[in-house]
């Protein structure tokens, strides 16, 4: 019999990006996954030694959806789903093993069977149920990127080769993007174009501001190039960009679009800027380019070819399966 596997999916991409790709890991043979989508109210913003082992802060339509039939595995991957992991493991009896991915915060955790912790975030958690991992697991695959480069490479077939797909985030929580980083970024990747020569694949977000777009596009003029940015309503080509592009600049502030750059195995360079990431985002870059999955955009190796490809989501899977 296979065993039953639940996802606990919120509104948080990130998290639950992350999730799905461990979830695709999963022998199909021996486990049947379900995801469960997850709303919450006011009340979740309440810190989890409040909340405890409860459904405080979850909407009530949602609640009857995880109150019965509980499974074998629960994955939970954000700090307002942990209180969430930690009812149903204690409604079961003991029987449903949960797995945290992410820092789930101080209060609990040992309830948790595995937590899964960035290397950067080795500081916050210690405990024998907690193992680190560099960077954070992803939905990169090989049959993801053959399926998006079936799907695209047409579409960029009119632009001058090599392609270089250019993931631009902005502001962190603290931090803004300012426009002097803007305008680097911007002479960054110009100077990367003129050694490299082709097309860019660009793509942006609302964080970038419209002040950093702005200046990053009048840095670039003239390049060839496929842009979506924001505030664009046709189909996101994000994932085509990681599976044609033959090398990948992407800014340090995001950890998943790092990690989901570094996860395609191909040359990934990271902008760090000025004064801009946070240590823990300075710590993460520097994991990466220590593990050889990446290297710095700034004074950049034209000769770089990453050491290994990131795949913290099949060692998470193994340890799943095994638990």
């Amino acid at each position: 019999m296979k065993k039953t596997v639940w996802l606990l999916i919120d509104d948080r991409k990130g998290s639950a990006g992350q999730i799905r790709g461990v979830a695709q890991l999963l022998d199909c043979n021996q486990f049947e996954i379900t995801e469960k989508n997850i709303s919450y109210t006011s009340l979740a913003a309440l810190p989890n030694w409040m909340r405890g082992a409860s459904l405080l802060g979850m909407e009530k339509s949602c609640r009857k959806e995880i109150s019965h039939d509980f499974p074998d595995i629960v994955l939970s991957g954000s700090r307002r789903s942990a209180p969430v992991a930690r009812w149903i493991k204690k409604e079961s009896g003991g029987h449903t093993k949960i797995v945290q991915l992410l820092y789930p915060g101080m209060f609990g955790r040992g309830d948790f069977d595995l937590i899964f912790v960035p290397e950067h975030d080795r500081g916050k958690i210690s405990g024998s149920n907690v193992r680190f991992t560099v960077g954070s697991p992803h939905r990169i695959t090989e049959k993801s990127m053959l399926e998006a480069r079936f799907h695209w490479s047409e579409v960029f077939a009119i632009l001058p080769r090599p392609l270089t797909a250019v993931i631009i985030g902005g502001k962190i929580k603290g931090k803004g993007f300012t426009d002097e980083d803007a305008r680097l970024f911007g002479q960054n990747i110009r100077a990367f174009h003129q050694f490299f020569g082709g097309a860019l694949l660009l793509t942006d977000s609302r964080r970038t501001g419209t002040s950093g777009e702005t200046l990053i596009l009048e840095a670039l003029e003239g390049i060839p190039a496929y842009t979506y940015l924001q505030g664009d309503t046709k189909e996101n080509p994000y994932m085509g960009y990681l599976a044609c592009a033959d090398r990948i600049i992407v800014s340090g502030d995001s950890v998943s679009m790092c990690c989901e750059a570094c996860g395609t195995g191909k040359p990934v360079f990271v902008f760090s800027g000025r004064n801009w990431l946070t240590s823990k985002h300075q710590r993460f870059v520097k994991s990466l380019v220590e593990g050889g999955y990446a290297t710095r955009l700034e004074n950049f190796d034209s000769n770089f070819v990453p050491r290994a490809v990131l795949n913290p989501a099949k060692e998470i899977a193994q340890a799943v399966e095994e638990l």
